[in-house]
């Protein structure tokens, strides 16, 4: 009963990691009002001609109903995964970045879920006791996780308000894969708790 605990909350976040992976972390779109794209429009092409033809621009708008233009179109949408993340980061040559978000957020917790679980099935012995340490040496870097889950959030929220210019109403919402990684990032927790326990009474 007493590994009962840990054991399960192993296999939890081991289950709930890989969708948390994969599954779209973020969803942004961006919509962009009609009247205020052809007013863009037309104050643009107005820049490239002098004061008359800003007001004879101005008037042709107003004849064919341009500044009365009701309704939004889809002007940006972008959804990704973490995997998605590191995939993007890694084409746009930031290779670098996309391994640091790899090793954090994919290699380190899987390998650290199943050295826990092979700790709550080994009898006790100096093995298990080193490996003990070692989990709890680890565990230090939990937080690197959701560190890692703020860093593409506001990499993909930054880079959407980079190619807008602010002339698109952006409207972000969390995706599944968000709430999978953290019920992971929970159990993990719960799971490391146990394991630290258990270790000092080796």
């Amino acid at each position: 009963m007493r590994l009962l605990l840990p054991i399960v909350s192993i296999l939890i976040a081991l289950a709930l990691l890989l969708p948390g992976v994969t599954q779209p972390v973020l969803s942004l779109e961006g919509k962009i009002d009609k009247s205020k794209l052809a007013q863009t429009g037309i104050e643009m092409i107005a820049d490239e001609g002098d004061r008359n033809t800003r007001n004879m621009l101005m008037m042709a708008s107003s004849m064919f109903g341009l500044d009365k233009l009701e309704g939004e179109i889809s002007a940006y949408q972008k959804t990704r995964s973490i995997w998605g993340t590191v995939n993007e980061l890694a084409h746009n040559k930031n290779y670098l970045v996309a391994v640091l978000v790899a090793f954090f957020s994919i290699v380190i917790p899987t390998i650290k879920l199943l050295m826990q679980l092979v700790f709550c099935l080994l009898p006790a012995s100096k093995f298990k006791q080193n490996l003990g340490v070692t989990i709890c040496a680890l565990s230090k870097w939990s937080m690197v996780d959701v560190f890692v889950i703020a860093l593409i959030v506001t990499y993909l929220a930054g880079n959407a308000e980079g190619e807008t210019g602010g002339l698109i109403k952006m409207h972000a919402e969390l995706g599944n894969g968000f709430w999978y990684f953290t019920g992971y990032c929970l159990f993990a927790i719960a799971a490391s708790s146990f394991i630290k326990t258990d270790a000092k009474n080796i």
